[in-house]
């Protein structure tokens, strides 16, 4: 991994605490300085608060999903950790499905659970 990796992180309101706590699990690979951080804006706001230092995109109702499927798009985004809330609706459910697909289109991985996350993460480690 010699270039920077662009490692997108989203979580919806039931799964914040979740991603927050995966995230400082993980803060010794998500701190190197070939991983860069992005995140929605209230994902963003508390990913922050851990000390991590992330990229804040727009809220996800908001249209930070479809940034963030944008960069996927463009190649700039390398990996996406999404913890969806499966018990709850999300009135934004077409930008989140056109997220995935994006990510589908585009050989991008997307873990939408913790225990996927952390093999994304822990391939990075043995790739190095």
């Amino acid at each position: 991994m010699n270039k920077k990796m662009e490692i997108a992180v989203i979580a919806h309101d039931g799964k914040k605490a979740d991603m927050v706590q995966f995230l400082n699990k993980n803060r010794d690979i998500l701190l190197k300085e070939n991983i860069k951080i992005i995140a929605t804006g209230t994902t963003g706001s508390r990913v922050e608060a851990t000390g991590i230092k992330v990229k804040k995109m727009l809220s996800g109702p908001l249209g930070g999903d479809a940034q963030i499927a944008a960069r996927v798009a463009e190649g700039k985004t390398k990996m996406v950790l999404f913890f969806k809330d499966p018990s709850s609706s999300h009135a934004h459910e077409p930008d989140i499905n056109m997220l995935i697909r994006i990510c589908d289109v585009h050989n991008v991985p997307l873990a939408t659970n913790e225990a996927t996350a952390q093999l994304l993460l822990n391939a990075l480690l043995l790739e190095e």
